[in-house]
C-alpha cells in the first residue's frame, strides 16, 4: 500500500469521529487551582488539548482578561473603623436592679491600632469614654494591641467603672475549667460590695458556679439573649472577643463573694 492510499484512508477515518468542543474553561479551571496551591501566576498564556487526530493549540483564552487579574490583587487593608479602633464593639453582659436603679455590665472590645495616628486617636476615644488602658501611659503603647474592658454602671451615673480591663497583642484561649474572676459591687455603697462578680471562661464551659460567704450559691448559664426571668447571673459570648466567653454572678444580700468554678 502506498504513501497515498494510507494518508486517504486516515482521511476517511477522521471524518468519522466526532469532536467536540474542547472543555477550555474547565481545564483553566483546574490548573488555576493547583497554580494557586503552589505560587502565585498571573494568568495561562497557552494550552494544549490532545485530540484523536492531532492537537488544538489555544492562545488568548476567555478568562484571561482584567476580571481574572483582578482576583489576583490583593485586597486594600481593612480601615480602622472596620477594625473598632475608634469605636468598641460593645455587648452587654448582664443587668439587674439595686436600690430601684439599674446596673448594667457592658465589655468593651478596642481593635489593635497600627501606627501612631491611629493609636492617638484611639487614646482620645477611650478617655472621652472614662476608661483607661491597662499599662498604656501613651498613645504609642496601645499600638499592636488589642484592648477590652469590662465595666459596671449603675443609675445616672455618667462614669463607668473598669472591673476588668487589659490590653494584649493577642487573646489568651481559655480551656477546661479554667477561669478568671474579680469581685465588685452593684452600686454606691458599702452593702452591695462583693456582689457582683464578673468573669472570664473557656467557650466549652457551660456552668460557673458562684460560692457566697455565708454557704450559698449562685449559677450561671449559658444563655443568649435577655428575658424577664434573668437574674443576672449568666454565661455570654462577647462580640470581638475570641478564646473565652464572659460570665457574670450576683449575690443575695447580706453576703459576698468567696470562689467561682467551672461545673459543667
Amino acid at each position: 500500500m502506498s504513501q497515498t492510499d494510507i494518508a486517504l484512508l486516515l482521511a476517511d477515518a477522521a471524518d468519522e469521529v466526532e469532536i467536540g468542543t474542547a472543555p477550555v474553561q474547565a481545564v483553566i479551571r483546574g490548573g488555576r487551582r493547583r497554580r494557586a496551591r503552589r505560587w502565585a501566576v498571573a494568568s495561562a498564556t497557552a494550552l494544549v488539548v490532545a485530540g484523536t487526530t492531532g492537537a488544538l493549540a489555544v492562545t488568548g483564552l476567555p478568562g484571561g482578561g482584567p476580571a481574572d487579574r483582578q482576583a489576583h490583587v490583593a485586597k486594600p487593608p481593612a480601615s480602622a473603623e472596620a477594625r473598632h479602633v475608634y469605636e468598641p464593639q460593645r455587648t452587654e453582659l448582664a443587668r439587674g436592679v439595686y436600690k430601684g436603679k439599674e446596673w448594667h455590665v457592658v465589655v468593651q472590645v478596642w481593635g489593635a491600632p497600627r501606627n501612631k495616628d491611629e493609636a492617638a486617636r484611639q487614646f482620645e476615644a477611650m478617655a472621652g469614654l472614662g476608661i483607661q488602658p491597662a499599662d498604656a501611659h501613651k498613645p504609642a503603647d496601645l499600638i499592636g494591641k488589642i484592648s477590652y474592658f469590662a465595666t459596671r454602671g449603675w443609675g445616672d451615673y455618667d462614669r463607668p467603672q473598669q472591673v476588668m480591663f487589659n490590653s494584649v497583642e493577642k487573646f489568651e484561649r481559655y480551656s477546661g475549667t479554667d477561669l478568671t474572676a474579680a469581685a465588685t459591687r452593684l452600686g454606691e455603697g458599702g452593702e452591695s460590695s462583693g456582689r457582683l462578680v464578673i468573669g472570664i471562661v473557656a467557650k466549652t464551659a457551660r456552668q460557673v458556679t458562684c460560692h457566697w460567704q455565708d454557704g450559698r450559691t449562685a449559677v450561671a448559664e449559658r444563655v443568649d439573649g435577655f428575658s424577664a426571668d434573668d437574674m443576672g447571673s449568666a454565661i455570654r459570648s462577647i462580640d470581638g472577643f475570641q478564646g473565652a466567653n464572659w460570665f457574670v454572678c450576683t449575690a443575695p444580700a447580706g453576703t459576698s463573694y468567696g470562689s467561682a468554678e467551672v461545673t459543667k
